[in-house]
Order: structure tokens, then C-alpha cells, then sequence
């Protein structure tokens, strides 16, 4: 029996309309890849500062655990101002040896802890402003918050120290005090050194020149002789302190009431 072929006519309307939508429907799923890919894309050039270089945000392969990532995204944008203590005046308190030769300067250690929290922050999308010890851009200055990184002298003591300005202490001065004094010994195993908190701190000069609306600390890292091994050949685990201080001040945080637990990182000294 002879096959018979049936063919179907279909309105030339219906089939039209149909590849018209089928062809929108391809378009559209084309864009959301598009969209998806470039957003993906996005994530992963902003990522790679935090996680390129062996898990150093400098990308230098250093003892460091990463930022707090709430932290980097409360950073971006905000003005941040750090005193190299003693920078462009003297060398601060010295080490020498027994020839009187000069071995470590505390405005070297200074500077090495300054440059390594400024590049970090930076890479965090904040605008760093690096301040020599009597800057005239001290006067009147406002940020987010100003940090004068010092270090003691020459002893066979150990231990950090902070202080906020003692004739006009406010909230914010207060809550920066706590995150230092909640991460910086958290990342350097270094003591609390409150005897030796001078006047020369709470009535720092700098504190006096800034806007009275910035909040401002100064942060004494060690002592060049008790602590010199940390100070002199660890300064980016001592940046590390120094700069998850600050993010816990960026973020809102107040470690004297609810503090974010704290990343585990390598021993202060070998």
C-alpha cells in the first residue's frame, strides 16, 4: 500500500510571531550571560589585591591571615591620616652599640610600619594620607581618624601602648583606644605597657592642631630594645596590628561590647 504524506500548512502569521519571540528569548538570554560575566569578571579584579601573592594583601607572600572582608568594604573611600613619628624632624630614640654606633632608629621603624599600613588601606579603596611628625597639614585637619605610630626607647623592657588626647577625650577617641588595644596585641602577643603612658602622649601635639571633630590616637608599637626583634625584622606583622586596629574603628566595631572574633596569626617572634 503506498504511503501517503499528509503535510500540515500552518498560518504563515502563527510561525512568524514565533520566531520573532524565539529570537528575542535568545537575545535576552545572551545579555543576562553577558551581565553575569562582566559582573564576575568585576569581582575578581577587585579580589585580587586580598588574595594574590600568597594570602598577602601586598602581595609579597608575608605573615598575614587576610583582612576582615567587612572591613576592606568599610574602607573604601574613607580618609584616613597616619603620623610617621618623628619623620622629617629627628630619628627618635636610637639603639647603639658599644661604640656608640647607631644600630635601629625609632623613625625607621616608624616609617617601615607606616608605609606597609598605608599601602594595605589603600589597597582596601581608602585615601591614606602619610603625615611627617610636625606636618603643616596637621592644622585643622579632618578625617575618618588620624594614628600617630611612635615606638619607646631603647630598654630592656616590652610591651605597646595607646593614648587619645587627655583635655578633649571624646566617644570615637575611646572606641579607637579599645580596637587598639583589642587587635594590636591580639597580632603582636605583645603586653599592655600602661606605666609608661607620659604626657608627652595624652597631650601630643598633634592632637591640639587637628579639627576637634577628628578622632585621634597615638600608638607606642613596642620598645626598640625589648621588643626589637618583632620591631626591627617583623614589621608587616606589626603593619597587621596596626592596620586591623584600624579597620575595627572603620567598621563600626566596639570590642568592649561585642568584638569580631580575631583571625589566627603566625608568633610575633620566631
Amino acid at each position: 500500500m503506498p504511503l501517503r504524506r499528509e503535510v500540515v500548512v500552518q498560518p504563515l502569521g502563527l510561525g512568524y510571531n514565533g520566531g520573532v519571540r524565539q529570537s528575542a528569548l535568545v537575545r535576552a538570554q545572551r545579555i543576562i550571560v553577558f551581565i553575569i560575566v562582566a559582573a564576575l569578571a568585576g569581582i575578581a579584579l577587585l579580589a585580587v589585591p586580598f588574595f594574590g601573592g600568597g594570602g598577602s594583601p601586598a602581595g609579597d607572600g608575608s605573615a598575614w591571615n587576610g583582612l576582615f572582608a567587612q572591613g576592606s568594604l568599610r574602607a573604601a573611600g574613607r580618609q584616613i591620616a597616619l603620623i610617621s613619628g618623628h619623620a622629617g624632624n629627628d630619628s627618635g630614640a636610637v639603639c647603639e652599640d658599644d661604640a656608640g654606633v647607631a644600630t635601629l632608629t625609632e623613625a625607621a621603624v616608624n616609617a617601615a610600619v607606616v608605609e606597609r599600613t598605608a599601602e594595605t588601606l589603600r589597597r582596601s579603596g581608602a585615601f591614606v594620607t602619610v603625615l611627617d611628625e610636625f606636618d603643616d597639614r596637621l592644622q585643622g585637619l579632618e578625617a575618618e581618624l588620624l594614628l600617630s605610630i611612635h615606638a619607646d626607647s631603647c630598654v630592656d623592657a616590652s610591651g605597646y601602648k595607646a593614648a587619645s588626647y587627655a583635655l578633649r577625650t571624646t566617644p570615637a577617641d575611646e572606641r579607637l583606644l579599645a580596637c587598639i588595644d583589642h587587635y594590636y596585641p591580639a597580632a603582636t602577643a605583645l603586653p599592655h605597657h600602661t606605666d609608661t603612658v607620659t604626657h608627652n602622649m595624652t597631650e601630643y601635639h598633634a592632637f591640639a592642631k587637628i579639627a576637634p571633630t577628628t578622632p585621634a590616637a597615638i600608638l607606642e608599637l613596642g620598645f626598640l630594645g625589648g621588643d626589637r626583634v618583632l620591631l626591627e625584622t617583623q614589621p608587616d606583622l606589626v603593619a597587621h596590628g596596626v592596620t586591623e586596629s584600624i579597620l575595627c574603628f572603620l567598621r563600626d566595631e566596639d570590642p568592649r561590647i561585642a568584638p569580631t572574633p580575631i583571625p589566627a596569626v603566625e608568633s610575633a617572634i620566631p
